[in-house]
């Protein structure tokens, strides 16, 4: 594995870093001399995960139950609080984060029948809670849309959380979703800038395709909410304002954010990363990051992980509670609703699925 610390010379264009720093968990690594082109390449391996539903025991993050259809993520968002997850599965949470994806191509099959189990409690799952549901793959696999075909079938409540204007592809069904409350798209958007977008989120839509995401969505009746995921102490925060008016101009009915997390070895490499792309700012920023870390650069507790602590981090609290009421993005949406929750009575397998696995995360159902 290449540990060294990236630089303009051998910084891959189009990736989030170059650098495959060693796995924590491995006792041995090997470090190259150079960067070998091949290792930028992308490859696509079968994840062969035989449940789709994952339980959430965080409290923080605002849903219980999630599905993923992608284990890393192309997106190669230098700040990605998921890259870590990468090493449970023997690979890197640097470049082969970016480059290495597990994907599920039975997601929607294990989904509808885990659904379709009588175990399971109707509630809103979250699409997805790791990785981009729409990174670049999604395209030609299309296991997202299957799964949301899926989840519009039994009529149960999703939320979306993504950085791409490919969500629209799916407008279809989501309006569909919307008509029974059961659906919230989240738009993620960091900063209006191209230079910062293109650099610190290299495979990502564009600031202004993102917004165009969110036009569409609403005038096809779409609940979407622009979240400010993340705020980067230093770099980013100054632009809260001037993000929520553009959201809100094209539609978003609500808006979030959530503060910088750099998990692990995620602060290794958003500092390398500040080093070649902003080498004027480094210090400014890893400084307002410990302002609001309490002196460090990551908070693991629960509920200020999300936001931070301390004068600077309410400072810019009260910057986007001041932006989120001056545009009218501080009222809550209507709930998802599983009022419409529905298991089809037509499919001679259904029979089969009431035998599950006793630690599948799903509860009997009251209906």
């Amino acid at each position: 594995m290449n540990s060294g610390k990236p630089n303009p010379g051998n910084y891959l264009k189009g990736r989030g870093t170059s650098a495959n720093p060693v796995n924590r968990f491995e006792r041995i690594a090997f470090e190259a001399d150079r960067l070998e082109p091949e290792s930028s390449r992308t490859l696509y391996l079968r994840d062969a995960s035989k449940s789709a539903i994952s339980r959430n025991d965080s409290p923080d993050v605002g849903f219980d139950f999630s599905i993923n259809p992608y284990r890393g993520c192309e997106h190669g968002c230098i700040y990605c609080y998921a890259r870590p997850t990468h090493e449970y599965l023997g690979f890197s949470a640097g470049l082969d984060f970016e480059t290495r994806i597990l994907v599920k191509e039975e997601l929607p099959e294990l989904l509808r029948k885990e659904l379709s189990s009588k175990k399971w409690s109707p509630s809103p799952v979250a699409l997805s809670g790791v990785t981009d549901p729409y990174q670049p793959v999604e395209q030609r696999l299309e296991i997202t849309r299957r799964c949301l075909e899926v989840l519009l079938e039994f009529r149960n409540p999703v939320v979306i959380v993504t950085k791409s204007h490919r969500i629209t592809r799916d407008i279809d069904i989501l309006r569909e979703l919307a008509a029974f409350q059961a659906v919230l798209v989240n738009i993620s958007v960091t900063s209006l800038r191209n230079e910062i977008q293109s650099a610190m989120e290299p495979r990502t839509s564009t600031p202004q395709r993102r917004l165009e995401a969110i036009q569409e969505l609403a005038a096809a009746g779409i609940p979407v909410r622009v979240l400010i995921g993340p705020v980067i102490p230093g770099l980013t925060e100054h632009e809260i304002p001037a993000i929520l008016e553009a959201a809100a101009s094209a539609g978003a009915r609500s808006a979030g954010f959530i503060m910088l997390r750099l998990p692990y070895g995620v602060k290794e490499l958003f500092q390398d990363w500040l080093e070649v792309h902003f080498p004027d700012r480094k210090e400014r920023v890893l400084n307002r990051i410990r302002d609001i870390r309490q002196g460090s650069l990551n908070d693991t507790q629960f509920h200020s992980r999300m936001r931070g602590a301390g004068l600077y981090a309410e400072q810019i609290q009260r910057l986007f509670e001041v932006a989120s009421s001056r545009f009218g993005l501080d009222a809550e949406l209507p709930p998802l609703s599983v009022a419409s929750f529905r298991r089809p009575v037509n499919d001679p397998q259904l029979s089969l699925f009431d035998q599950d696995d006793p630690d599948h995360p799903g509860q009997e159902s009251q209906n």
